[in-house]
């Protein structure tokens, strides 16, 4: 789920920022452009940790005195993978299933893959809920999800989901929270 990877990176200046500070310029405009970014091959950047090396300033050919810096980095990245567990909150429900984010990532549960006894229901806000109504997935819901497929874009990873399986389904917030009797 994350790993530390080492990556390089080209990063432009232009000559006002020639001087002094330039190698923290470096360092933000790197970050700036680096962190939430994603990538097909390393999937989300979530956080620069390390820079390595800063290579000497090469000036472009383009006649406007920008030079070209290689940056060479660590940084921890996010890119799940078929089979894994994630916890994630719910954004949409709909009839066919329903839509969650779990950090950076969209992934997509089907009613197909919900428990059996999970139904859903349209009254105020759509949500899906279990016979013995136990367990009710709605907006803003917690849940554990099993990654069962993955699509890999350019600049987004998108996956589907299923709680049809032990372990799976709402997380319970309550859960060792202590109970206060309001009883005077």
């Amino acid at each position: 789920m994350f790993w530390h990877i080492k990556l390089e990176r080209n990063i432009v200046l232009e000559p006002r920022f020639f001087g002094r500070n330039m190698r923290e310029t470096l360092m933000q405009r790197l970050k700036h452009e680096v962190e939430g970014s994603c990538t097909g091959k390393h999937g989300y950047i979530v956080m620069v940790t390390d820079f390595t090396s800063i290579s000497e300033g090469m000036v472009t050919d383009d006649g406007t005195a920008r030079a070209k810096f290689t940056v060479e980095f660590s940084a921890i990245a996010f890119r799940p993978f078929k089979g894994q567990v994630l916890d994630a909150v719910v954004t949409e429900v709909t009839k066919f299933g329903f839509f969650a984010e779990a950090g950076p990532m969209n992934l997509f549960v089907s009613n197909q893959l919900l428990a059996d006894d999970m139904k859903f229901e349209s009254t105020d806000e759509n949500c899906y809920v279990s016979k013995d109504e136990a367990v009710k997935v709605l907006k803003n819901s917690e849940v554990r999800v099993r990654v069962v497929g993955m699509r890999i874009d350019a600049q987004e990873i998108f996956c589907v989901a299923t709680m049809k399986e032990d372990y799976l389904g709402a997380i319970d917030q309550d859960a060792g929270a202590d109970k206060v009797d309001d009883a005077y």
